[in-house]
């Protein structure tokens, strides 16, 4: 359960906004304890999806209006499509041996990249919230590997952005095949439910078959520069010591 300051940092928003959604009957009054009120993970996920709708341009009295009726099904379709790790909390000192960083200015400029690219978030305690542990656990290991992070860094920035691109695909599989259908025939209350379930496994299987063509290309660009390496190694040896 959140205090009103810590729902708004949650969501990143200000308690003023919070305050303000809550007036407009966008969000539902909090559980009162004594003279303090206390929110919950829906709370989180309503203002989430406010602030996602406002962003795509909508206003607030008709974003009041969409979630007047369907609202609660919007948020269990969103819950059907989301697949998160627990999130971790790592303090600084830990970090730095993780990732291999001296205490000084360069450490400080790659952990700002870090959070720059949504792989930490700073506390301001000195601590960091690691929104997905298995990225960083990534990072630390070709950081071991003998790949300095700056690089390593390097390849999370373009993956995610080719990765956003790939997912904004899917994305739009679902809204024309399942969504706009469902849309025209007026959004059935019985529909709800099943269209809930195609999300949630449609995901996973979009999520195996993205992996299973990386594996399929790296094994072709990995085989492909072994070969031009045995090539290159066959010249600069000659053909007597190549062998």
């Amino acid at each position: 359960m959140l205090t009103i300051d810590e729902l708004a940092r949650e969501a990143g928003l200000t308690v003023r906004n919070v305050r303000s959604h809550q007036t407009r009957g966008l969000l539902p009054p909090p559980e009162v304890r004594g003279r303090t009120g206390f929110y919950g993970p829906e709370h989180v996920e309503r203002l989430k999806l406010i602030l996602q709708l406002q962003n795509e341009g909508l206003k607030l009295d008709g974003i009041k209006r969409l979630l007047a009726d369907p609202g609660d099904r919007l948020l269990a379709l969103k819950k059907a499509g989301e697949e998160r790790e627990p999130p971790a909390i790592v303090d600084a000192a830990a970090l730095r041996t993780r990732l291999g960083l001296q205490p000084d200015e360069a450490a400080f400029k790659l952990l700002g990249r870090a959070i720059q690219l949504g792989i930490l978030d700073s506390r301001g305690d000195g601590s960091f919230n690691v929104p997905s542990p298995a990225l960083l656990a990534a990072a630390e290991e070709v950081v071991t590997r003998g790949i300095s992070l700056d690089h390593a860094l390097d390849l999370i920035d373009r993956v995610t952005r080719q990765s956003r691109v790939i997912s904004r695909e899917f994305v739009q599989l679902f809204l024309e095949d399942l969504w706009k259908p469902f849309q025209a025939s007026g959004m059935p209350d019985e529909r709800w439910d099943e269209l809930a379930e195609s999300i949630e496994h449609v995901r996973p299987l979009a999520a195996k078959a993205l992996l299973a063509v990386f594996r399929r290309t790296l094994d072709e660009e990995v085989d492909a520069t072994i070969d031009e390496l045995a090539r290159g190694l066959r010249v600069s040896l000659g053909p007597d010591r190549a062998g």
